[in-house]
């Protein structure tokens, strides 16, 4: 039987940069490349302190209790959720409300904003023991590496 070899698809080594850049999703498979409106991602710096990973998100404008960080089969997810309300009220003619004339009318102005991020950990870190804090809009996350994966020195007898 003859077979043909395999051909690589030109486009495999875009798609897993595009993975690495975008933390598991990608423009060319559907999974995360276009954003929806309302939605998106942040700023994020990853690096290795001793023994210990460290995740920094830029989360400007959120409080804590507007942030979600779980993690689940190894993977690190980080979002956000806000939602704005103002109301604007004005009476028939345009002007402010008064007491004395009729009903005013109401305008409510709602902003809602989800920013989600989602990363695969090294096996090397103890997911169980994450230390978050979250100051000047920047949340830090520390991981540290597990213990049976940390070097150690063996005495020779």
């Amino acid at each position: 039987m003859n077979t043909l070899p395999t051909l690589n698809n030109p486009f495999d080594m875009l798609r897993q940069f595009d993975r690495a850049v975008n933390g598991g999703a990608s423009f060319f498979d559907g999974s995360g490349g276009s954003t929806p409106v309302g939605t998106g991602g942040f700023a994020v710096d990853v690096r290795e302190e001793d023994d210990t990973l460290v995740v920094e998100a830029e989360l400007p404008g959120f409080s804590k209790d507007q942030i979600d960080v779980n993690v689940e089969n190894g993977l690190l997810t980080i979002e956000a959720d806000r939602t704005e309300r103002k109301q604007v009220g004005q009476d028939a003619d345009g002007g402010e409300p008064q007491a004395s004339k009729s009903p005013a009318r109401k305008h409510i102005q709602e902003r809602t904003m989800h920013v989600s991020r989602r990363f695969s950990l090294p096996k090397a870190y103890d997911a169980t023991s994450v230390d978050a804090s979250l100051d000047s809009g920047v949340l830090t996350l520390r991981l540290p590496k597990r213990e049976d994966v940390k070097p150690r020195k063996i005495e020779v007898k």
